[in-house]
């Protein structure tokens, strides 16, 4: 004869049992790890958008730091022409001083050692570099603004070599001579101006870039 003995009430407690320690390690995880979804199981759906924008947040730290490069290029590019300024500013004095008709010719050749010292120290400056990036050249770069690329900007490596073969030209060794170079030397100061105000422009545009992508990872 077989028997079998059934203890429903036992039965039932263990299964409650086995599903509240099973909830307990997940509420276990989720509390040390701080994540809602410890494992695929607990959302499927919910894991898989996760890691989407898990993805994007990257993407977007990495934008940040391109945008934040591209920024540094451009300061670093109006720091030299802020500095070639000065030097066309000086050069335009120099020119002035020897419209002087009280000069004598040794006066206007000392003037003339220095001018052509700063039109060299120009030329050297068209050379400057960012981590090997040349400043100058009259052509641009683009700098991606969004973490999928969509949105760029573009950034001007200024011609500074046109600004300073203009002045490289002229002498200021007779006054008549020195009076020519102060119109070449007001022409491209102008042209510089207008360098430092399209740099100015771009350093705007890439500060609003860099914070709609902060905006953009918190939100």
């Amino acid at each position: 004869m077989i028997s079998i003995n059934t203890n429903t009430a036992s039965t039932a407690a263990a299964y409650n049992l086995t599903n509240t320690n099973a909830n307990l390690q997940k509420s276990l995880n989720r509390l040390s790890s701080g994540n809602r979804i410890t494992s695929s199981s607990d959302d499927a759906g919910g894991l898989a958008v996760s890691m989407k924008m898990s993805a994007a947040i990257r993407r977007t730290d990495a934008t940040s730091t391109n945008v934040g490069n591209a920024l540094s290029f451009l300061q670093t590019q109006d720091g030299v022409l802020k500095n070639a300024d000065s030097i066309l500013n000086r050069m335009s004095e120099l020119a002035t001083l020897a419209t002087d008709v009280t000069k004598t010719t040794g006066d206007l050749a000392l003037y003339q050692t220095e001018y052509t010292a700063l039109s060299s120290q120009l030329s050297a400056m068209t050379n400057e570099e960012f981590n090997g990036i040349g400043l100058f050249g009259g052509g641009s770069l683009t700098v991606r603004t969004s973490e999928d690329s969509s949105q760029s900007v573009s950034i001007t490596t200024s011609n500074l070599s046109s600004v300073q073969t203009s002045v490289a030209g002229e002498t200021i060794g007779s006054n008549t001579a020195a009076a020519a170079a102060i119109s070449t030397i007001s022409a491209a100061i102008e042209t510089l101006a207008n360098q430092r105000a399209t740099n100015g422009s771009e350093q705007s545009r890439l500060t609003f870039a860099a914070d709609m992508l902060s905006i953009n990872k918190a939100n």
